[in-house]
């Protein structure tokens, strides 16, 4: 398994700009596709955005789409997430996480999971 570690949440105001970075631990990280998801209070998390193990095949949530990228760093075991536009409807907390099994937009897919990173976004 690969250990993650979310960092950069924190307020913006709506039409603003955030980034959002997942560090991974382990030699095998190349091999695992990246996921974002988040959670809003009182609903269920949620997929947002993934990305292949090679970076070359990613796929968003629709509400997103257009908005956020996803991208990763596989020599410095990073996955970022450049959030642009930002919504009220926006503001959870946004998980990293890792399958083994290739690309997914399953939350059952995802082994291991990060400890989340709160993203505000006042109107």
């Amino acid at each position: 398994q690969v250990q993650l570690v979310e960092s950069g949440g924190g307020l913006v105001q709506a039409g603003g700009s955030l980034r959002v970075s997942c560090a991974a631990s382990g030699r095998t990280f190349s091999r695992y596709a990246m996921g974002w998801f988040r959670q809003a209070p009182s609903k269920e998390r949620e997929f947002v955005a993934a990305i292949s193990w090679s970076g070359r095949t990613t796929d968003y949530a629709d509400s997103v789409k257009g908005r956020f990228t996803i991208s990763r760093d596989n020599a410095k075991n990073m996955v970022y997430l450049q959030m642009n536009s930002l919504k009220p409807e926006d503001t959870a907390v946004y998980y990293c996480a890792a399958a083994s099994g290739g690309l997914s937009t399953k939350r059952d897919d995802f082994g291991s999971w990060g400890q989340g990173t709160q993203v505000t976004v006042s109107s």
